[in-house]
């Protein structure tokens, strides 16, 4: 293929709006182009490395028997209802009426309608196991996109649905699943971690992420380097720091206009592990607020997630007239003892089980010292804090580490959450009907693509792993004008053409030091430089984008020392 025939418009400086390295690199390489927040023109470049992603999921898709379909973008409310996901989502779905007035959506992904299709076609325990996939277009009305086309508000995901007739079918559906993602992503040629992972709003019992170490990722991740011990920080546990219990006497003392753990550990002489952190939050059951009273150590903070799993339902922080209106004192010095509404939920980190401690005494300008757990307040304990790096591992006991990370794939063990309200069943051996048990899996190729871009980037540009770059080889004919070059370029892509070898010849009529930027900003792998220097002596130079190595060798003999260097990738 021809550079002078293909829409490549790399630019020089790095665009403003963009932060990412794999967002400033497929703006400048020309590999897409934003047409509006969170929304993304795909040009030729990206379609080519979305094709080989795409063509890898496929391949290992086929590999564990899933079979591919297409559904509908479109989809009726009726359907979402059914689950209580029309609801339960919220502002992230599109929605919208036809002509009719029928109220519908948007997919941002597709459970309810595989399993609608699953209801309508799968009779019987002899239709089952099943898998079906398929690589279909999704909406999602994010709030805030960003990181290029990391966080999207249209975007393409492959999603598949495995259907078993009890849970030993899925979880061979899972691992079978499990599997083929490792495949996809050392294919891609990604580092990536499988860590354990919260349902969130696919619901089911069991999750797993697939993610990839990137500076430039929205999540974060434990890992152990010891013992393998990997999750995402919404799950992930630890064993805390130790700290000796300051004998206290349990007392009300003054601390005027102290109201931050630092300011009455400062004025008290007592070290943060000493106190109690407490935070009023508001959870919400439909229309009506519940105050709910979380407590963490003076050292801690609050996870959000695991929070709201504890509580059971989304909350937020109360604003500070609402402290005041529900406790009877203003924030900072609020606590679990003497509270005057005896009512309040209070949920507390398990790190406080032990211990005395300082804590507001729900009295302005007062806190009270030696407060004991066990004595002095009742409380459900949870896992609610964010755990920190170099936290000893709750398996081996090594230290953790901390890493952030891009999600590229996630698998769900999904139950019953969506066959029996959608009443997908099947007839068992016994001719009684019994709801299909189901799982749910996911990949986002162009995050995988922008992982790839993450994981392999020098200061010149893109560095793509063979097997998804959008070309194998670039050649550089250097003067065009020069009838030796251009016979040699025509002889070489013969010969890589014979050997089903992919390759772009840049054609265009510009100065080497042009071709050379502009072949390192794209990232494909291999370059053929054609100069008049080595053509006298019978020779073209081959360089490695990767490891900028070169080798010289004759023009008959570059297809095939690229076609055995391609052979060990």
């Amino acid at each position: 293929m021809r550079y002078s025939k293909l829409l490549i418009p790399t630019l020089k400086e790095t665009p403003s709006e963009a932060e990412a390295i794999s967002h400033i690199l497929m703006i400048r390489g020309g590999y897409i182009r934003q047409l509006a927040a969170g929304l993304y023109i795909s040009l030729p470049l990206f379609v080519r490395v979305m094709e080989k992603i795409n063509t890898i999921i496929r391949q290992e898709m086929s590999r564990i028997g899933a079979q591919e379909l297409s559904m509908p973008v479109l989809h009726p409310a009726e359907v979402w209802q059914k689950t209580g996901r029309w609801d339960a989502i919220g502002d992230e779905m599109f929605r919208l009426k036809d002509r009719t007035d029928r109220d519908m959506c948007l997919a941002m992904t597709h459970e309810e309608i595989m399993t609608w299709l699953a209801a309508k076609e799968l009779r019987s325990y002899r239709d089952l196991p099943q898998m079906w996939y398929q690589i279909q277009t999704k909406l999602r009305d994010e709030a805030r996109p960003k990181s290029g086309i990391l966080r999207t508000r249209e975007f393409i995901m492959k999603d598949s649905y495995s259907f078993d007739a009890d849970e030993a079918g899925l979880n061979e559906s899972y691992k079978l699943h499990a599997a083929a993602y490792h495949r996809i992503f050392a294919r891609c040629g990604l580092l990536f971690y499988q860590v354990e992972s919260d349902p969130g709003m696919m619901g089911g019992t069991t999750a797993h992420e697939f993610m990839a170490p990137s500076d430039a990722g929205e999540d974060e991740i434990a890992l152990c380097g010891r013992c393998g011990y990997a999750a995402n920080v919404e799950l992930a546990v630890s064993v805390p720091p130790e700290h000796p219990t300051v004998d206290m006497p349990f007392e009300e003392v003054y601390t005027p206009d102290k109201k931050s753990v630092n300011e009455v550990s400062e004025f008290l002489k007592l070290p943060p592990h000493s106190f109690i952190k407490s935070l009023l939050l508001i959870a919400k059951d439909g229309e009506k607020n519940i105050p709910v009273l979380a407590l963490l150590r003076g050292d801690e903070e609050l996870h959000e997630l695991k929070t709201q799993r504890a509580i059971g339902r989304q909350y937020r922080p109360a604003h500070k007239e609402e402290i005041v209106e529900i406790l009877g004192v203003e924030a900072g010095f609020i606590g679990p003892v003497n509270m005057i509404n005896k009512e309040i939920r209070v949920i507390a980190s398990t790190t406080l089980k032990k211990g005395l401690y300082v804590s507001g005494a729900n009295k302005k300008d007062y806190h009270i010292k030696g407060i004991n757990p066990d004595v002095h307040f009742q409380a459900e304990w949870h896992d609610i804090r964010v755990i920190k790096e170099d936290e000893r591992c709750v398996i081996c006991g090594a230290p953790l580490k901390i890493r952030k990370v891009i999600e590229i794939g996630n698998i769900f063990k999904l139950g019953t959450k969506y066959s029996v309200p959608l009443n997908a069943v099947y007839l068992n051996k016994d001719g009684i009907e019994v709801p299909i048990i189901m799982g749910s899996y996911g990949i986002g190729p162009a995050r995988v693509a922008a992982a790839a871009i993450e994981q392999n980037n020098d200061e010149n540009g893109i560095i793509w792993p063979v097997s998804i770059a959008p070309f194998t080889v670039l050649i550089l004919p250097l003067n065009i004008s020069d009838e030796e070059t251009v016979k040699t370029a025509d002889l070489i892509c013969a010969a890589l053409k014979s050997k089903g070898i992919d390759f772009l010849i840049d054609d265009r009529d510009t100065r080497p030091g042009i071709k050379f930027k502009d072949a390192d900003l794209t990232g494909i792998p291999y370059q053929i430089i054609i100069g008049a220097k080595n053509l006298k002596d019978g020779l073209v130079e081959i360089k490695n984008r990767r490891t900028k190595e070169t080798v010289k060798v004759p023009p008959d003999n570059a297809a095939e020392n690229i076609s055995r260097l391609t052979a060990v990738m």
